[in-house]
């Protein structure tokens, strides 16, 4: 599955900001796991960079993506992905982390 048909799998619509951003930001960490380790402090900076926006930015339109899928979006799609049943929302590096290693396996 492709990261954007997996992403709007999941409810999050392409209308917003954060969808762009997490699909860059799973670009990247495929490209480089090490991004995993260092979400704040090296994937943010550099999905800011190629948007020309803010490291916070990219944070809050990222997290607003992440409550799209889990208050309005396929959330039984994503406790599938994730091999269990998540009892509160992720974060974001946790939810970027799912996706990445669904993709991962997936290839």
């Amino acid at each position: 599955m492709n990261i954007s048909k997996l992403i709007t799998s999941l409810g999050i619509r392409s209308t917003l900001k954060g969808y762009r951003y997490l699909k860059y930001g799973l670009e990247l960490c495929m490209q480089n796991e090490d991004y995993l380790l260092a979400v704040y402090k090296e994937l943010y900076p550099d999905i800011a960079e190629h948007f020309h926006a803010t490291q916070d930015g990219v944070e809050h339109c990222i997290r607003t993506a992440v409550c799209s899928c889990w208050y309005k979006g396929n959330r039984k799609l994503l406790y599938k992905i994730a091999g269990y049943e998540l009892l509160q929302k992720p974060t974001n590096s946790e939810f970027i982390d799912i996706l990445y290693h669904y993709l991962d396996t997936q290839e």
